[in-house]
């Protein structure tokens, strides 16, 4: 066990900050508690089982595990706190009062761009709850314990992940499309990680030219694994209604319809949907819909 103390250089909300690397409540990874974060992890120094732990103008990390050094050396990266918000002034009455109300939830950076990359295609063109079944039985198949405490399990290593046969995928709702890609994603790995040395927008470019990653999965990466505040999840079935309602007051299913109200907020406009996000803002069930199709990454 290992143990640091990191200084915040502005607030930061752990648990609203981790929503992107957590994905869903029940993610056996990940797990949130009222002090604080624990997740597991693994990395090229060995796997890790991380607890963040909130005082103040501090985060108390603790690890464990061969990877612990490695993880506590990048938990300021983690956590958000190289999240550059220079030149965020918004003039949008509601934008202008999220950043107000929930400044402390920052960009994070987790630079586990495979570990990411994998969940989210798992999300590609299906429910959230056939989504987080299929990345929690994943786990719970071919993976195995964190080290140390917090009763977490370690997200599966890629190299097992890239040679597991299609049918054992099938039997767990995984159907062709999406198994062929964790494949590929997880056979990519060593590639992939580099990516996180790479400015985010070239990052994204590069993600977008693995065979089943589109604009879509290429910026939910870029959100939580690359720090990119200016990442914007294309294709997705109810983001374009809830940011339109939210900026405009219409909700419009329509990404060229979103892009247009987050333009004015160019370089940041990944914060201001997690801005968003943190309020819990949605759109009516009811408002006007063009392109009404789930579109993620086909």
């Amino acid at each position: 066990m290992q143990q640091r103390t990191v200084d915040l250089p502005f607030p930061i909300d752990l648990h609203r900050t981790f929503h992107g690397i957590r994905r869903g409540q029940h993610d056996p990874t990940c797990r949130f508690d009222d002090s604080g974060v624990w997740r597991a992890s693994r990395s090229p120094a060995g796997p890790v089982t991380l607890r963040l732990v909130s005082h103040g103008d501090q985060v108390e990390a603790t690890a464990w595990g061969d990877g612990a050094e490695a993880a506590l050396d990048a938990v300021p990266s983690l956590i958000g706190c190289h999240d550059d918000a220079t030149g965020f002034d918004p003039q949008h009455p509601l934008v202008a009062r999220l950043w107000r109300d929930f400044s402390a939830v920052r960009i994070p950076r987790s630079g586990a761009v495979t570990e990411t990359l994998v969940n989210v295609v798992l999300e590609q063109r299906v429910t959230t709850f056939e989504a987080r079944r299929a990345q929690a039985q994943v786990v719970a198949r071919w993976s195995e314990p964190a080290p140390g405490l917090g009763d977490l399990m370690l997200p599966t290593d890629p190299e097992v992940l890239a040679n597991i046969p299609y049918y054992d995928l099938h039997v767990i709702g995984v159907e062709r499309a999406r198994a062929d890609t964790v494949r590929r994603v997880a056979a990519s790995a060593r590639r992939l990680e580099a990516l996180a040395l790479l400015p985010p927008t070239e990052a994204r470019e590069r993600l977008t030219s693995l065979a089943g990653v589109g604009p879509w999965s290429a910026a939910e990466v870029a959100l939580s694994a690359l720090g990119d505040a200016d990442a914007v999840p294309v294709g997705d079935v109810h983001l374009p209604s809830i940011v339109t309602f939210a900026l405009t007051g219409e909700a419009v299913d329509s990404d060229d319809a979103m892009l247009e109200v987050l333009e004015p907020f160019a370089g940041h406009r990944g914060r201001v949907i997690r801005l968003i996000g943190a309020a819990g803002i949605s759109a009516p069930r009811h408002g006007p819909r063009y392109a009404p199709r789930d579109i993620r990454d086909q």
